[in-house]
């Protein structure tokens, strides 16, 4: 055993961390060795800093070919993964749903239609597509399109009065969707939307301050983006210095339309007014509202008031009997749907597909516990060692959830070797260039050499994915940072780029 990996396995142990290398053969070992000990000695120092001294780093590296692990260092040690854990889900719901899979949402009616009028009520089914209205798919519809749409399929049908309602039907989850270990203080915001049957619009609006004329003078509230007059906002947030960007809590919980407003928005904005994002009460509510508006401005009257149904809510409405449909309406393909779930880091669609892809694996599954089951099964069969896989939902939002390097790499090893990992690797940011991972590693060899989903949540950083080795190996790589200390965010930034370059040193053979 060389001296400076004794050392550096000595001083680990001092430290109580756990180290697991794997001996390279070929005629290059002594080189890559050597790497492997450089990027240790690395990981190591990162351990022993001011920044994360106190805390923990994990590093899990395996060879995808054959799955074999080739670094382990502190990586069976279960911590918070953050929204690394999106690569899991998007993975899962890749080999089970396949690529091509699309969601249906159905615009329908009951009742008896004659002389205009259709006498019943007229309902949004929803299968739990998380992209129904969202801006980010334009060819599909952003949520002004798609409400004319669905106004102009009713008035095609015929229809000029409805004598019921406008429901949105959010029946096939019966649960409360929200995984009950989120923090309070993130389900008012935009990432932290309820999950719904039927979502729309990502479940979010933006609320507008007219910003004040000096730092400390209060913000006050322009308007919402959509409209919603049902909700009723208490607001306290005032003007700080310019460029201090949205530092806005907003505080609810699902159902419930009152939210607080806290916080600061920074002076000097464009009009002197910026937006935050806010998460919808009810979206499946608010779809049944946002249509009825749009059919009276299209002059369609309806007698009812609109209503939601399902998600765990006690409404009842009184149907009538077999159902028409106007309308199916397609979402964009699962890859497009998980590229953004990690290009962009979305939690909605994280949840969606969680819920969908444990519903196809099990019929009976009604929750998100029983879902995260269906998931962790899923891989264990596939042989993965899921010791210590304590997962609390599917994005990584929850702050008690937690797995271990070894789990994620062993997963995503695994998935290295599926007939449809072509497409899934195609929806993983590049380092340097992508995502939320675009400016990381600019100008050194790891830019463009790995594809990575970062995670981040307070007190937590981690990347995982894969990477190509000096030799042209494909492997996969889980970092973990937890309990980091505050105020070292540029440091623990700088110590991982380090060691991303340290990763493509390495020789897979």
């Amino acid at each position: 055993m060389p001296r400076l990996f004794l050392f550096i396995f000595l001083l680990t142990s001092l430290f109580h961390c756990s180290v697991s290398v794997n001996a390279f053969s070929g005629s290059n070992s002594t080189t890559d060795s050597l790497a492997t000990q450089r990027l240790l000695a690395r990981v190591e120092a990162f351990q022993s800093s001011p920044a994360a001294r106190f805390g923990t780093v994990a590093l899990s590296v395996r060879r995808v070919s054959d799955g074999a692990e080739i670094i382990g260092y502190n990586a069976r040690l279960s911590l918070p993964s953050a929204s690394t854990l999106k690569l899991i889900t998007t993975a899962t719901a890749m080999i089970v749903l396949g690529s091509n899979y699309t969601y249906t949402t159905t615009l329908e009616y009951d009742g008896i239609l004659k002389d205009s009028t259709l006498t019943g009520n007229l309902y949004i089914r929803g299968t739990g597509d998380p992209s129904l209205g969202s801006w980010r798919f334009p060819a599909y519809y952003d949520l002004s399109a798609l409400l004319k749409f669905w106004s102009g399929a009713v008035k095609a049908a015929g229809i000029r009065r409805i004598q019921g309602a406008v429901v949105g039907d959010a029946r096939l989850y019966t649960d409360l969707t929200t995984p009950d270990t989120w923090p309070y203080g993130d389900l008012g915001n935009y990432y932290g939307a309820n999950l719904s049957a039927l979502n729309i619009n990502e479940n979010l609006y933006r609320v507008f301050f007219k910003t004040g004329k000096s730092v400390n003078v209060p913000a006050g509230v322009l308007r919402t983006d959509p409209s919603l007059p049902y909700l009723t906002l208490q607001n306290s947030v005032v003007t700080d210095a310019a460029r201090t960007g949205d530092q806005v809590t907003i505080y609810g919980t699902p159902f419930m339309n009152q939210r607080w407003l806290t916080g600061k928005v920074p002076i000097g904005e464009p009009a002197n007014e910026f937006g935050v994002k806010g998460s919808l009460p009810d979206p499946a509510y608010f779809a049944a509202y946002a249509l009825q508006e749009q059919l009276r401005q299209d002059s369609v009257a309806i007698s009812g008031l609109p209503i939601s149904v399902g998600g765990g809510l006690t409404s009842t409405i009184t149907e009538n009997g077999k159902r028409t449909a106007l309308n199916q309406h397609r979402s964009p393909t699962l890859a497009e749907l998980i590229q953004q779930t990690n290009f962009q880091s979305i939690n909605l669609y994280a949840e969606a597909l969680l819920r969908t892809t444990a519903l196809t694996l099990k019929k009976s599954v009604r929750s998100t516990s029983a879902s995260i089951d269906a998931l962790t099964e899923f891989w264990k069969a596939k042989g993965v060692d899921v010791s210590g896989f304590r997962i609390r939902d599917g994005s990584g939002l929850s702050t008690v959830g937690a797995l271990t390097a070894d789990n994620m790499t062993g997963i995503l090893s695994v998935m290295g070797r599926e007939k449809s990992f072509p497409q899934f690797y195609e929806t993983i940011p590049v380092v340097g260039q992508t995502g939320t991972v675009r400016s990381l590693a600019r100008g050194t060899a790891a830019a463009g050499n790995i594809r990575a989903k970062s995670g981040s949540i307070e007190g937590v950083r981690a990347y995982a994915g894969y990477f190509t080795a000096a030799d042209g190996e494909r492997m996969t790589f889980c970092v973990l940072v937890n309990k980091f200390t505050p105020g070292q965010n540029r440091t623990v930034t700088a110590e991982l780029e380090k060691i991303f370059v340290g990763l493509v040193g390495l020789s897979g053979k």
